[in-house]
């Protein structure tokens, strides 16, 4: 196991003399905001007389005329409070990084985690995607990455066009330290189906066939499903054990319908999950608890990454 980095003695560091001097930001970034939102309610309220009043418009669509330019105003009085707690943010996750003996980068691209995951289906279509808290480095020999990302479609027509966000969560990349030669597959019951609603008994995925294979106990088959090009490597790369840390792993990070791949000596996760990593904040008080939720939700992956590699797997 990764050793804990120690929250006090980072806030007793460079890290606590840099949020010290953030805590007169933080304060300057609130007082800025509020007065952006006041002048926000002022000039909609000056315009609602104006077209009620003067131009004798209906009530609807004013609402309507409200409502949005409510929301762009909103959004602009909203800025400079993302802006410090994004710095904020950014500060305390290299900090934990650096703890860690990783590296952390705020903005990023897909990698090959994402494009394995896309090319098997595991995230759904989308017309544009974005990607931030990238984290890589090792658990101790064995290599990680991990970013989340943010999907959506645009739906609707007209004036109902829209963005729709159909994933948001984390993919996860751990090295895996012994050989396996196929391509396995852990989704949610019933992921693939046909036509009339029962579950592929064969799919094609990533240019490979794979079948579905049972579940090694009984017990977890009403919740996830196996695809595989080699039936007796599945067998030992998804065991109760396994299945068990990945339930775990969603109940910790409040996601649902996660799913793995075995592939090429690395283990994908894709698994939904609100917004995670988010150490930051506009009051200096939530510091220490999101710092250390921040390093809970890493004991936790480093828990799945070496258990995942210290089980009875096929060797060369």
């Amino acid at each position: 196991m990764i050793e804990r980095p120690d929250v006090d003695a980072l806030m007793a560091g460079p890290l606590g003399n840099w949020l010290s001097e953030q805590a007169l930001a933080r304060e300057a970034a609130r007082a800025q905001t509020n007065n952006r939102r006041f002048i926000v309610v002022l000039v909609l309220g000056v315009l609602a007389v104006f077209a009620l009043i003067l131009f004798r418009l209906q009530f609807g669509p004013v609402l309507a005329g409200a409502f949005v330019l409510g929301g762009l105003g909103w959004a602009w009085a909203e800025g400079p409070k993302r802006k410090a707690i994004k710095a904020v943010k950014i500060g305390i996750n290299h900090a934990i990084a650096d703890a860690l003996g990783m590296k952390y980068s705020h903005d990023c691209d897909a990698g090959m985690p994402f494009e394995l995951a896309k090319a098997c289906r595991l995230v759904p279509n989308h017309d544009r995607a974005k990607f931030e808290d990238l984290w890589s480095g090792h658990f101790g020999e064995i290599p990680f990455t991990l970013h989340e990302a943010h999907l959506e479609e645009r739906r609707g027509s007209g004036k109902n066009r829209r963005w729709v966000t159909v994933f948001r969560g984390l993919i996860m990349d751990v090295g895996y330290t012994r050989a396996f030669h196929g391509t396995t597959l852990l989704v949610r019951d019933n992921f693939f189906r046909k036509i009339w609603g029962s579950r592929k008994d064969r799919i094609e995925v990533a240019g490979l066939t794979m079948d579905y294979a049972a579940m090694v106990h009984p017990d977890f088959e009403d919740i996830y499903d196996i695809y595989t090009s080699d039936q007796a490597e599945a067998r030992y790369l998804i065991d109760p054990l396994y299945v068990e840390q990945l339930i775990a792993l969603e109940r910790s990070y409040e996601g649902q319908d996660a799913a793995t791949i075995f592939h090429q000596g690395h283990l994908v996760i894709a698994l939904k999950s609100p917004n995670l990593f988010e150490s930051g904040s506009i009051d200096a008080g939530d510091d220490r608890a999101r710092m250390m939720r921040t390093i809970d939700q890493f004991e936790n992956l480093a828990r799945l990454a070496i258990m995942v590699n210290t089980r009875n797997a096929p060797q060369n």
